[in-house]
Order: C-alpha cells, then structure tokens, then sequence
C-alpha cells in the first residue's frame, strides 16, 4: 500500500499533524481527526507518512518505519479530513490504518500568511515578557491550544540560568512545573521572531 518510492528517504522534520480515526465509506478513504485548526497542510501536501499506532508497539510489535502515500484527494468533513490515498483500495484497506499517525514534512507546509504562524513553529520559542519597563525572558512555549476564537500558548515558566547554565523550570511546593496560559492575540503579543525563536509579549506575570 505505501508509496515504495518515498519509503526509504523519510524526511527530518515530519510533523505529526493528526490521527486516522476510521475508514470512510467503502472505497479505502480514510478520516483523519487532525491535531489542531491548522489542518490546511494535510489537505494540500502530495503525501502523508504514517506510523503505527503507539498500543501496538506497547505490545511488543516492532517499531515501523513512517511510510509515504500519495494523497490522491483530501477535503474538510465537519472537524475532520477525509482524505483517498494511492493503494488503499477498500474498506478493509482503510481499516488498517485506524490509529496511525498522520505525518508532514515541514518543508512542505503551505507558506502561512503574513502574522499567520504555523502552531508546530511556536513551541520551543523563548517567551519574554515586560519587567519594569525591559523585556525578560520567563519560559519557554511548551504547547499551543485552541479555545474556539483564538490560539492561546501555554508557557513553561523558567528560572534565570546561572552564568553558563540552562533555564531551569519553575515548581510549584509540589515540584510541579509552573505554567500560564497567554491569549496568542495582537494586545498581547508584541513580537514573533522565528529565526530567533523568541516571541515578545505584555503579558503579565502570575507568579
């Protein structure tokens, strides 16, 4: 079933955008739960890579290598993608892949609009906040979630390293990590800079 010619050059930088939830009617499509809005590059890339669901591997079942197939069409169905891959041909096809993870390559990504950033290239960013007048850096975005009407990114809160050192969490008396969440909206967000993985907010501290 897999696209033989892209199975043994898998990319670097796949993204896992969502999840096959079942087959889609009787002709080998397959419906896709995907992981966030942002569903635009599971619609238009050429080819999915998809990887066994993680129970089986919990029951022992080796490990597979992500394996490409060409997406011959993909369209919105309500929350989900519906989507007919090349050499999955019935039903029972489909059925297989139910709980594979639905991998992208990033560099295939349609190109984002101007102030328009990708969820996946968000995470990992140092957030800075204002501090008496200066911006400092506390956390790191850990997640991004969606409440219906905007993004709103969740922050690891950080410690200032020592010279030389790392960041360090924030805990809580209970040694859990602190967190906030911050409204991913333009009066709260002052700056996005990818190349240098930071984003600049006026968000205010609530610890």
């Amino acid at each position: 079933m897999p696209d033989a010619a892209h199975s043994a050059a898998v990319p670097a930088d796949l993204v896992e955008l969502g999840r096959i939830a079942a087959a889609y009617g009787v002709k080998g499509w397959v419906k896709v739960h995907p992981h966030s809005t942002q569903s635009e590059a599971l619609r238009q890339v050429s080819s999915w890579w998809l990887t066994r669901p993680a129970p089986e591997l919990a029951r022992g079942v080796v490990a597979s290598v992500p394996q490409a197939y060409k997406v011959l069409q993909a369209r919105s169905q309500g929350a989900t993608i519906v989507a007919q891959l090349a050499g999955v041909a019935d039903r029972d096809q489909a059925e297989a892949l139910r709980g594979y993870a639905v991998q992208v390559s990033r560099s295939e990504f349609p190109a984002a609009d101007e102030d328009e950033y990708y969820w996946v290239d968000l995470i990992g960013c140092a957030f800075y906040t204002d501090a008496d007048g200066e911006q400092a850096r506390v956390g790191v975005v850990d997640g991004v979630l969606d409440n219906g009407a905007h993004a709103i990114l969740r922050v690891v809160l950080q410690r200032a390293p020592a010279p030389g050192g790392e960041p360090e969490p924030r805990r809580d008396a209970k040694g859990r990590p602190l967190e906030m969440l911050v409204p991913f909206v333009r009066a709260h967000i002052l700056a996005v800079d990818l190349a240098a993985r930071r984003i600049d907010s006026n968000w205010p501290m609530e610890y």
